[in-house]
Formats: C-alpha cells, sequence, structure tokens
C-alpha cells in the first residue's frame, strides 16, 4: 500500500511555516509470523512501515520513524468507520501519533503532546476544521484509558474543549452510531448461525471423507475496524 503525501501548503497570515517530507508512505502486512504474536487483538489491523518517515515543525519539533515500526493508522471504533475510516488525508498524522503514543506508554513524552501534534499534523495535511478537531477529542479521551500510562497527567486542561467538541459532534454521529451497532449486531448473529450450520454439515461430511475439508472461520466480534 502507497499513500501519497500532501504537497507542501502556504500558511495562513502569521503562521510559522511547518514543514513534512513529501515522499510517499510505503507499508506492508504483518506476515504469519509477525501476526501470531500479536494477542488481545485483531493482528490483520496493523501494517508495518517499509522506509522511515520524518516529521518537522516549525517549532523546533523533529520526529524520526524508524522503517518496522508497527502501526494499525486510525484506530476507530467500528460505529464510526463511516465517518472517520481507517486512513485518508490524516494518515501520516495517524502513523505519527502511533509513534509518540508508543512513546507516551514508556513514559518517554507527555500524551497530551501527542495528541496535541496529531491535530497539527492533521491541520498540515488538510484535514478540515470539524473533523481535526473531533478526531483530536477521540484520541484525548483515549488518553483516559492510558491512565497507567500517565494519560491523565494534564487531561483537565483539555477537558473544556474536548467536551464542547464531542458535545458539538454528538447530534451528527450519535443515530448512525446507534443505527450502524445494530446492524452489526444482528448480522454478528446471522454469521454465527450460518457457521453452526456449517459446523454440523462438516461433522457429517466426516463420516465419508472423500473431499479435502474447507477452512471454517469462526465469527469474531471486534469493537474497531
Amino acid at each position: 500500500m502507497r499513500c501519497r503525501a500532501n504537497p507542501l501548503r502556504r500558511p495562513e497570515d502569521g503562521a510559522k511555516l511547518e514543514t513534512m517530507s513529501s515522499t510517499p508512505i510505503t507499508v506492508r502486512q504483518l506476515t504469519a509470523a509477525e501476526r501470531k504474536l500479536i494477542i488481545g487483538t485483531d493482528p490483520w489491523k496493523f501494517w508495518k512501515t517499509i522506509d522511515p518517515i520524518e516529521y518537522t515543525g516549525g517549532r523546533g519539533d523533529h520526529f524520526y520513524i524508524e522503517p518496522g515500526f508497527r502501526t494499525d493508522f486510525a484506530s476507530v471504533p467500528r460505529v464510526f468507520a463511516w465517518f472517520i475510516p481507517r486512513y485518508g488525508r490524516y494518515t501520516r498524522a495517524a502513523i505519527l501519533h502511533d509513534h509518540l503514543a508508543a512513546r507516551a506508554r514508556n513514559g518517554d513524552f507527555p500524551w497530551r503532546d501527542a495528541d496535541g501534534i496529531f491535530r497539527r499534523v492533521m491541520r498540515e495535511d488538510g484535514v478540515p476544521f470539524l473533523q481535526r478537531w473531533v478526531m483530536w477529542a477521540g484520541v484525548r479521551w483515549g488518553a483516559l484509558t492510558e491512565f497507567r500510562a500517565g494519560g491523565l497527567r494534564e487531561w483537565w486542561r483539555d477537558a473544556p474543549l474536548v467536551l464542547a467538541t464531542s458535545i458539538v459532534a454528538l447530534p451528527v454521529l450519535l443515530l448512525p452510531a446507534i443505527v450502524i451497532a445494530l446492524s452489526y449486531l444482528v448480522f454478528l448473529v446471522y454469521e454465527t448461525v450460518a457457521w453452526v450450520i456449517l459446523s454440523i454439515g462438516r461433522l457429517v461430511k466426516r463420516s465419508t471423507a472423500r473431499e479435502p475439508e474447507k477452512q471454517l472461520n469462526r465469527p469474531r466480534f471486534t469493537t474497531h475496524t
């Protein structure tokens, strides 16, 4: 998969020029051996970078993402994937955020700064105003789940903006999210019934054993895409 970077944009009046690499982002899927090492989540959602990725900002920021870094792009709850797909114009920002979040879990970088840089890079890559603020609010809410790794530190400073952004987005996102969640659960029931019927048929066919058995995949419930 190859994601093309956006060309450098003209800064707004009074803004300091911030630059990003214009080279493409190249990633690959995990190998079967790499997927077996991942426990507790769907390994198929992860990719690894092939080439290094660098970010240099006008505030003196410089970050280097090494080849072989594992990312899942934008980690979006399934019920909101219609609004924010896993990858798009914000892909570079999402990979950088994964990198900074990994450092934050190790106590090497503040969560608040990681989330703020995520929003800033989305602005540089042309993500519309409300969309990037909603995505920023999402990662700030996510920081609360990282309380053992310092996610709560200085969270209160962003609380008013996070709450205001969430209140603005809720009327648009809530109803579709409910419909999608119910539809997904109904489909999961259908998938489970089909799996049970096929499993029974497989047991019956084993008595003849004339044809090789086809692979039968168990239904899986996932909260994220």
